[in-house]
């Protein structure tokens, strides 16, 4: 059937309105689309003790994403000194303050070094874990382990409770944020990958935590 040309203009009219409304849809989802926030809830690994501000891996995580997710958005609440208690304390707040996409938990160290019982260590990570996915995030765990002289079943049952809770959670893991820096052949005897106290990282090792941490955290981001 032949259109008259007024019907051909009003199907021309119809398509342009058609193609406008589903373009607008569009712009609207996008626009509507929240900024992907990570939070990152660690002690002085994460809250670059003794370095000069931007050196730590934090600050190199969002300097990576300012380029490649520039929407994308880094806070850093890791307090030097923190527990898994501490931390605990106040994820709560921290997550209606920021509402993350992603939680990253770098605790624990901290409690091997103050002896705490391991069953409480267990019990706030996964206390954390839980929190944070209830409030809609995904969750990072950030795995650590201690030095030989602490014993060999105290290091093997510390490094396994990170696994474990991320097993029993479903979280993602990262088993051990120093692989290569403080199991490295030279790290005893290097003071290019530690500071004088020979518990935290120089300025040298903190781009190396970062490529410890980017494998696991990139996917939780798409």
């Amino acid at each position: 059937m032949k259109l008259k040309p007024s019907d051909r203009a009003m199907r021309r009219w119809l398509l342009t309105a058609l193609a406008a409304t589903a373009s607008g849809w569009t712009l609207a989802a996008t626009a509507a689309a929240p900024a992907p926030v990570v939070l990152v809830v660690g002690d002085s690994l994460s809250a670059e003790y003794g370095l000069a501000r931007g050196q730590g891996w934090v600050a190199l995580l969002q300097q990576r994403l300012a380029k490649s997710m520039p929407q994308a958005r880094v806070v850093n609440a890791s307090v030097s000194g923190d527990t898994t208690a501490g931390g605990r304390a106040r994820l709560t707040s921290l997550l209606q303050q920021h509402k993350p996409t992603v939680v990253v938990i770098e605790l624990g160290g901290n409690d091997a070094l103050r002896g705490l019982p391991l069953q409480g260590t267990r019990d706030n990570l996964q206390a954390m874990t839980r929190a944070s996915q209830a409030a809609g995030a995904k969750v990072l765990l950030l795995g650590m382990q201690v030095p030989p002289n602490y014993g060999g079943a105290y290091g093997r049952d510390f490094a396994a409770v990170f696994p474990d809770v991320a097993k029993q959670s479903k979280a993602a893991v990262l088993p051990f944020l120093l692989a290569g820096i403080a199991d490295a052949p030279d790290a005893p005897d290097a003071p290019s990958w530690f500071q004088a106290d020979r518990i935290h990282p120089t300025a040298k090792a903190h781009p190396r935590m970062l490529e410890n941490v980017w494998p696991h955290l990139q996917p939780l981001l798409r």
